[in-house]
């Protein structure tokens, strides 16, 4: 037999994990997937070159419009709107990801489960 384990379950927990734990992690599954929901349903916007361009994704990582002024449009300097169209979309997708850092952590209380 395996050190650490018998009959009984892991470690001598008497049959493994009691209903009490059992069922706080049900509720924290029931949480993650609800909150997963709501983060899938939000959208982000951020803006780059002082707001000339503006990029708004949504929760699920899509981008779901790109605003630029048109006096952002330099024909001569095509260059500089993509990098700033580049940097608002990035800017919008870090924005999601450290919202959905923050909702996982309070749910899963530090324990490193996030998505």
């Amino acid at each position: 037999m395996a050190k650490g384990f018998n009959s009984r379950g892991f470690g001598g927990m008497g049959g493994g994990m009691n209903m009490n734990m059992m069922k706080q992690v049900q509720k924290m599954q029931q949480d993650m997937a609800k909150m997963q929901e709501e983060l899938a349903a939000k959208t982000y916007t951020a803006a780059a070159g002082g707001g000339v361009v503006t990029a708004e994704v949504n929760g699920q990582h899509q981008l779901v419009s790109v605003t630029i002024d048109p006096e952002a449009v330099d024909p001569d300097d095509v260059e500089m709107l993509q990098d700033m169209v580049v940097a608002a979309v990035n800017e919008a997708m870090r924005t999601a990801d450290a919202d959905a850092a923050d909702s996982m952590g309070r749910i899963t209380g530090g324990l490193g489960l996030g998505m």
